[in-house]
């Protein structure tokens, strides 16, 4: 019997430490910040979330103005909070979202707006009369459009350059007639591989999370960045997606069927958003014209701790 229930013990065990649902292994790779103890950023979702806690004054326990008076002041809470938590929010490597509003009284007062209509997204009323609302607001759409740079803009679609034909060997004149000249060997050349989307492998590099990051090369060249991407699909979607582990991001249905994964050697900027990699993995992006395609659709998975 009791060899039996040290079975169970340890089965329960197993399942706490290894759970096998998909929702949690799907959460468990996903980026999240947290943000002091009242919200966080999930940089996989493009969500931010902040949480306030309300009561109603002493003289209304008890009464029935006490529910509806405890729920707005939670409301008001998180709503606090959330301005908060977004002001925080890295742009770049170098700018967060509180910068942008110090700069910019329009961007200011969007933002203010965007914030008071935010989405409950929980409520949950506890046993002393307190209640404790979640609300939500997307990184993405009205708010990556206000706060992108300005200098991402809409990229037409990239036209794909096809390799020139070979010139014709020459033609030589032997008694007034023309005798073509013998054909030269040729060495075929490989073709530059396509591929579908990019992986960028930054673990163990201290890399954070951005609206906007940028990847550069050895010799500090740009090889992905606000001047690849068209506006439209970083407003829709982020410039990258986020993640903790390296399966999960090659077949994340953003680079689709074929991405290519590079290193990532180290991180660039104060706020360390930009990745470096090598010569020879940005000369392959750069080795076709087809891979500009995915960079413009803003195709790319970034890993990191």
């Amino acid at each position: 019997m009791k060899k039996g229930k040290l079975v169970v013990i340890a089965v329960v065990g197993l399942m706490l430490v290894f759970p096998a649902t998909e929702g949690f292994l799907a959460e468990w790779h996903e980026v999240v910040q947290n943000v002091g103890t009242y919200g966080s950023i999930n940089w996989s979702e493009g969500i931010i979330t902040s949480v306030g806690i309300g009561s109603p004054p002493e003289k209304y326990y008890g009464k029935p103005q006490a529910r509806p008076m405890a729920l707005r002041a939670a409301q008001l809470d998180a709503y606090r909070n959330l301005l908060e938590v977004i002001k925080g929010v890295r742009i770049n490597s170098v700018t967060v979202v509180e910068d942008s509003m110090v700069a910019s009284d329009v961007i200011r007062s969007q933002v203010d707006g965007m914030v008071k209509g935010a989405h409950a997204i929980k409520k949950e009323y506890l046993s002393d009369g307190t209640v404790e609302v979640t609300v939500a607001m997307s990184l993405r759409g009205g708010f990556a459009q206000l706060i992108l740079p300005q200098d991402i803009k809409q990229v037409p679609e990239i036209k794909t350059i096809a390799p020139a034909p070979p010139a014709h060997p020459g033609e030589e004149t032997v008694g007034g007639a023309a005798v073509p000249a013998p054909p030269q060997p040729t060495i075929p050349t490989p073709a530059p591989a396509i591929y579908t989307g990019l992986v960028v492998d930054a673990r163990g590099l201290g890399a954070r999370p951005a609206m906007s990051p940028k990847i550069l090369d050895e010799r500090g060249q740009e090889v992905y960045g606000s001047a690849y991407v068209s506006r439209e699909f970083a407003v829709q979607q982020g410039m990258a997606g986020y993640a903790k582990d390296l399966t999960a991001s090659q077949t994340n249905p953003r680079v689709t069927n074929q991405p290519l994964t590079v290193k990532g050697l180290k991180t660039e900027g104060p706020g360390g958003a930009d990745l470096v990699i090598s010569n020879a993995d940005a000369d392959t992006i750069r080795g076709a014209s087809e891979n500009l395609s995915f960079l413009r659709k803003c195709r790319v998975m970034i890993v990191v701790d």
